[in-house]
């Protein structure tokens, strides 16, 4: 876990804890990307509300189950002291092999431990077809040479 002090976090550090949170995103297990919220965690992704780590584990096992081949960009839009936005980009395909891009924000609040304590995303899933994919690396963490949402326009 990238554990920084957010009282005085400067950009390289808050762009390296943007990035650590893709690569956990990236592994897709919700027991680990849990870790990273605050046992009194909130909530707001698309309609549903969350409250509490293991409300965060549920619903993350859920998603993971119903997008398939999931690959998650993150890329740091602004920050001021313990509240990030940022940009989010995910490719993944339901069982019924139809593909999808979801692209939208996430607005965080980071208790004084690093911890996520607060999380409220706007996010729209488009259809796609699996040709116009753009996030074709293995299983994992995205490569260092893999361009940026910035890189490639989204």
């Amino acid at each position: 876990m990238l554990k920084i002090s957010m009282h005085a976090i400067s950009d390289d550090a808050a762009i390296a804890k943007v990035r650590a949170a893709e690569d956990v995103w990236n592994t897709r297990c919700p027991r680990i990307v849990s870790q990273y919220f605050s046992q009194d965690g909130q909530w707001q992704d698309r309609n549903q509300f969350i409250e509490g780590r293991s409300q965060i584990l549920s619903f993350l096992s859920a998603k993971w189950k119903r997008e398939l081949h999931y690959r998650h960009i993150k890329e740091l839009w602004s920050f001021q002291k313990n509240r990030f936005s940022i940009r989010v980009v995910s490719e993944w395909r339901t069982a019924h092999n139809k593909w999808f891009r979801s692209s939208g924000s996430e607005n965080c609040e980071f208790d004084d431990d690093g911890l996520l304590k607060k999380r409220v995303t706007c996010i729209s899933d488009n259809e796609i077809d699996e040709n116009d994919r753009l996030f074709w690396w293995p299983f994992g963490r995205r490569p260092d040479a893999h361009p940026s949402l910035s890189e490639m326009n989204l």
